[in-house]
């Protein structure tokens, strides 16, 4: 580093810092992830670097270590409690991420309102709205009691000191953009400020044992603001998904020490905050079109819960010489190599046509099952067939053409014949040794020629 300069490169992505400007990062490989941020001047006072406090406490042998079963805190509303893993576990650090307005704070400060009511100490910090306007949120969500705090406060020094002081159970940080450390001389939201926040955070949650929920913005690519260290710092992210306008929201966990990533909670946007909802799969299927050509019910696995879910497709003579491709919902490639499929093994002219796929319900899905659903849906456009209403269709769809088995299918049938249906089209490789529910017709095919065939007797 030359001497006096007083700024560096740190990279958004990994960390790496730099004393000039480099169009990849040598530590990830990433290009043009360096931005320019003021040195942290760090005091080594007190840290113990002398040779008489090298080491200040002794390793402990992993097979002496005692593991008892940690007993977590519930928050009184299934589904968050479904993709945290259980409950809260104490002494956590989490990260809620999405967009602006998609009810991130509402989701905390309902669920503050829960936890305090139980009788316990909970301290909502907020750095963009003040206390009076929190309080006409919470007012809209019901009456409050119990132990909740609020305060209105960025500068983490005075922070940490209310922390230490109140010894809550449980903090939230609305948000970690908007914190500072007078130490770190840029400006709150930079890479200097969110790492060095987020460290002070870490230790106060795992030093006094206080659970610490942070609400992080997100940028237009749709990821956490600020350096990605900040996501491999905390022990769990999630990420608050769905349309702004609509009344759905996803909650899915990304990465949890603690639990499983593949589960995700449901919750619908209403005038008195996030209602649960925990029957999903007739949500979604709320105002099926009966009778028309291009839809189909399909099945996808979230974790341990089923979803059924309506794959809508339109297929129309393109205007141009180039057709067009839209997907909503789910992997816009995927949707391609689909249609190519359809194309090379079944003949049909589909560059000729437009196509539209659409997942209804404003959640995405980008699971593999929901292949074989997408082909049906697709042929059923272009040729103007009706898929029976009764039908569910899974499966995964190989670029040879044939359908591939999937994961959990007992699962999946017993759902659909819970909601009504009576046929299913699946892998004729997941049918073995299956036990079908009574009234159930299952029909296994093993390419997309004979599921096409199905549709068009």
């Amino acid at each position: 580093m030359a001497k006096g300069k007083t700024t560096a490169f740190f990279c958004k992505e990994c960390g790496y810092e730099s004393s000039k400007w480099m169009g990849q990062c040598p530590g990830c490989r990433e290009w043009n992830t360096l931005v320019e941020e003021p040195i942290v001047s760090k005091s080594t006072k007190g840290i113990g670097y002398s040779s008489t406090r090298l080491v200040s406490k002794a390793p402990s042998k992993l097979n002496e270590i005692s593991l008892e079963q940690e007993e977590r805190i519930s928050t009184n509303m299934k589904e968050l409690d479904r993709v945290l893993g259980g409950g809260i576990v104490k002494g956590s650090l989490v990260l809620v991420g999405g967009d602006p307005g998609i009810g991130k704070s509402t989701l905390l400060l309902q669920m503050c309102k829960f936890l305090s009511s139980n009788n316990r100490k909970i301290l909502y910090i907020s750095g963009e709205e003040s206390l009076k306007q929190i309080k006409m949120r919470a007012t809209r969500m019901g009456e409050m009691g119990g132990e909740l705090y609020l305060l209105a406060e960025t500068n983490l020094d005075t922070i940490e000191a209310t922390i230490k002081q109140e010894n809550p159970e449980l903090v939230v940080i609305d948000s970690i953009q908007t914190m500072y450390k007078e130490d770190v001389s840029s400006a709150p939201g930079s890479v200097s400020q969110v790492r060095e926040s987020t460290n002070v955070l870490m230790q106060i949650a795992k030093g006094l044992g206080v659970t610490v929920f942070l609400v992080g913005h997100v940028t237009k690519e749709g990821v956490v603001a600020g350096p990605r260290v900040l996501e491999h710092m905390v022990d769990t992210v999630l990420y608050f998904e769905g349309e702004k306008n609509a009344v759905y929201r996803v909650l899915r966990s990304v990465k949890n020490r603690f639990g499983s990533t593949n589960e995700i909670g449901v919750f619908e946007m209403v005038q008195t905050g996030l209602n649960e909802v925990e029957n999903p799969s007739q949500y979604m299927l709320n105002g099926r079109p009966e009778g028309a050509s291009g839809s189909v019910v399909t099945c996808s696995m979230e974790g341990t819960r089923p979803i059924l879910l309506e794959i809508q497709a339109l297929v129309c003579r393109t205007n141009f010489g180039l057709p067009r491709r839209t997907a909503a919902g789910t992997d816009y490639n995927r949707v391609n190599l689909l249609l190519a499929v359809l194309e090379k093994r079944l003949g049909l002219s589909l560059s000729e046509c437009d196509a539209y796929v659409n997942i209804t319900g404003g959640i995405k899905i980008t699971e593999p099952s929901l292949d074989l659903g997408i082909v049906m849906a697709v042929v059923s456009s272009y040729e103007d067939r009706v898929i029976d209403s009764g039908t569910i269709i899974f499966g995964e769809v190989g670029l040879a053409g044939e359908v591939r088995a999937v994961s959990h299918a007992k699962q999946r049938v017993n759902e659909a014949e819970k909601l009504g249906f009576h046929t299913c089209i699946m892998p004729a490789v997941s049918m073995e040794g299956l036990e079908l529910p009574k009234g159930m017709k299952c029909i296994g095919v093993k390419n997309v020629f004979e599921a096409i065939q199905v549709l068009r007797r």
